[in-house]
């Protein structure tokens, strides 16, 4: 059975819809980027990385291949192409007793696949 915070989170994804990522966040959230070394701390940030993400798969076949749970944590593994470019990558998504995401991580592969994301991410978050 899926988690309910994990259903409001694919539901975000595959509607394009990230006003809702404000009761998915708490405060003290906290991003994981694959291509950025330090962790973006605060709900803001984290907001800001997950809608620029979701654009950016947004127009693509992006589609979640496969899914793992304990009990406040999740691991969903995700397919898709940009630009021309296989993408392959999980989410490791953590949340508190309160059901709110605390902890979002993402690892991505292969590296071209990080490649052609970096650039429209970048552009993305600079706006």
């Amino acid at each position: 059975m899926t988690p309910p915070l994990i259903d409001r989170w694919i539901s975000v994804i595959e509607t394009g819809r990230t006003d809702g990522l404000d009761t998915l966040l708490a405060d003290d959230a906290v991003f994981y980027s694959p291509a950025v070394f330090r962790p973006q701390q605060g709900k803001a940030l984290t907001a800001k990385y997950l809608k620029a993400a979701a654009k950016v798969f947004g127009n693509t076949d992006f589609h979640y291949v496969e899914q793992w749970y304990s009990e406040r944590s999740a691991i969903l593994e995700f397919a898709a192409t940009v630009n021309g470019v296989y993408v392959n990558g999980i989410d490791m998504i953590h949340w508190n007793d309160d059901d709110q995401i605390v902890s979002f991580k993402v690892m991505l592969r292969p590296f071209k696949g990080l490649q052609a994301i970096m650039a429209p991410m970048a552009e993305l978050l600079q706006q």
